[in-house]
C-alpha cells in the first residue's frame, strides 16, 4: 500500500479536488460525469461534512466526500459516502481504501449513527457495508445501495441525498 497522507480539505485544494474528481470518473461507464459539480455544490450548500484529500509526496491524488442524508422515518445522524475519487494512475493502489477508512473513522468520532453508499457490493462490503432491505433508495438497484450502522439498529425508510447531487455545472 502506498505511503500517503490524509488530511482535511483546505481552501486552496478546491480546484485540484475538482480536477481529481473529474479525472477519476471520466472513463467510468456508470458515472454521471457531474461528480466534480456535486462536490462543489455540497461545499457551497455547507453539506460537505467530511472532505478528505489523499496526498502522495505533497500532491493530491484522491478525495472523499461525505454529506448528510435524509431518511423518511426521521432518523438523524446518517451520512452518504461519495463521491470517492482517485486519479486514474493511482487507482488500484489502496488510496481509495485508505480514504474510506479515514472518512468512516471520522464519522464515528463525530457520533454519526451510520452511513450509506451507492456502489460495488464487492468493494464496499470490505468496509462492512451491505444491502439492507429496510433502507431504500429508489434510484438504484437494491444490491448497489448499501449501509453500515455504527450506533443502534438499521433504520427503516426511504433515503434521500441532498439536492446538490442533482448539480450539472
Amino acid at each position: 500500500m502506498l505511503n500517503i497522507t490524509i488530511r482535511n480539505e483546505q481552501p486552496a485544494d478546491v480546484d485540484t479536488i475538482a480536477y481529481v474528481t473529474k479525472s477519476a470518473f471520466e472513463s467510468e461507464q456508470f458515472a454521471s460525469h457531474t461528480e466534480q459539480f456535486i462536490v462543489n455544490s455540497l461545499r457551497h450548500a455547507k453539506q460537505l461534512v467530511v472532505s478528505l484529500v489523499a496526498l502522495y509526496e505533497g500532491t493530491i491524488v484522491g478525495h472523499i466526500a461525505l454529506s448528510p442524508v435524509g431518511i423518511s422515518s426521521g432518523e438523524p445522524g446518517w451520512y452518504g459516502l461519495g463521491p470517492v475519487s482517485v486519479l486514474p494512475q493511482w487507482q488500484g493502489q489502496g488510496v481509495g481504501t485508505q480514504l474510506i477508512r479515514s472518512a468512516l473513522a471520522q464519522l464515528q468520532r463525530m457520533g454519526a449513527r451510520g452511513c450509506v453508499v451507492l456502489g460495488s457490493p464487492d468493494f464496499y462490503g470490505r468496509f462492512g457495508f451491505k444491502a439492507n432491505s429496510s433502507l431504500v433508495y429508489a434510484d438504484a438497484p437494491a444490491q448497489y445501495f448499501q449501509a453500515i450502522s455504527f450506533i443502534g439498529d438499521m433504520p427503516l425508510g426511504q433515503v434521500s441525498f441532498h439536492k446538490a447531487f442533482e448539480a450539472t455545472e
